[in-house]
């Protein structure tokens, strides 16, 4: 047993005290340029700093996503490093959106870096993907549950090439998609209030009623926002799970800095339409 409450319980209060809404902090090109920022070093660490100032303690979740920072090197790992440090110091869960998915001692490596409590880039939870078979992913299950951390696994994306491996049948019948739920289903049996192995899932998939979203687990939802889902789209795609969903809104928010005050505006606008459609105000 982990020594450390399991990220579930924590995403559970986080989410029932300030809702369920996640920021992305997604720092590409041309959201620096519309912040006025220059497309470097110095201008990713102004526009991370002044997001997780704006939201941080506003929102049950931020998620940066690691390849933002990773093209500008070992300089742009550092601005990471910062990011999660800062937001964690200021009471917000992280979730690093990495997606890594790999085999044996390289899976393993990859959980040290992102789930090790003593690593420079501990996060609350990783996203990871799960298409070299659900079993490559021991490693970092097994670290996440060392480390009371938490995991997200690509499902159901909502991007339309995802559909080609996510909706392949197996031989049994069951989809790919279906079947990683079934397994995050399995690694949080039992849990309670809420396991700690979440599944990814599209806001802009439409009508999920053929899949068992209910894994006793977080669903995080891309594509609030710009991508064209609304709040007001999550009881219908999510059913009777949507208490367990996890929302997430990118450039529907970044889009209105630098100003700190405007983006907590647009942060609060989100969080209560969030509300209102999930029945939590």
């Amino acid at each position: 047993m982990s020594p450390y409450e399991p990220f579930g319980a924590r995403l559970r209060r986080a989410m029932d005290e300030r809702g369920p809404l996640c920021v992305g902090i997604d720092p590409h090109a041309s959201l620096l340029t519309e912040w006025g920022l220059d497309d470097d070093v110095a201008g990713l660490e102004r526009f991370s700093r002044t997001v997780v100032e704006a939201v941080a303690g506003r929102v049950a979740v931020v998620k940066p996503q690691s390849a933002f920072f990773e093209r500008f090197g070992s300089r742009g790992v550092a601005v990471l490093e910062r990011t999660v440090e800062e937001a964690r110091a200021a009471g917000t869960l992280v979730v690093t959106d990495a997606k890594r998915g790999d085999i044996g001692s390289t899976m393993a490596a990859y959980a040290e870096a992102f789930l090790r409590k003593d690593s420079p880039l501990f996060s609350d939870a990783l996203t990871v993907s799960p298409y070299l078979g659900y079993g490559s992913l021991g490693p970092a299950v097994a670290m996440a549950r060392e480390s009371g951390a938490g995991l997200f696994v690509l499902a159901l994306t909502s991007n339309p090439e995802g559909g080609e491996v996510q909706h392949a049948v197996r031989a049994d019948g069951r989809t790919v998609g279906a079947t990683v739920l079934a397994h995050l289903a399995a690694e949080n049996a039992g849990e309670e209030p809420l396991g700690s192995f979440g599944a990814v899932v599209g806001a802009t998939l439409g009508d999920l009623s053929s899949y068992d979203l209910d894994i006793n687990g977080p669903l995080l939802a891309p594509g609030v926002g710009a991508q064209g889902a609304t709040p007001a789209d999550l009881p219908k795609v999510f059913g009777s799970s949507v208490r367990n969903v996890v929302p997430n809104v990118s450039r529907g928010v970044l889009r209105h800095g630098p100003d700190i005050v405007t983006l907590r505006d647009a942060v609060d606008r989100f969080a209560d339409e969030v509300r209102a459609a999930l029945a939590l105000a």
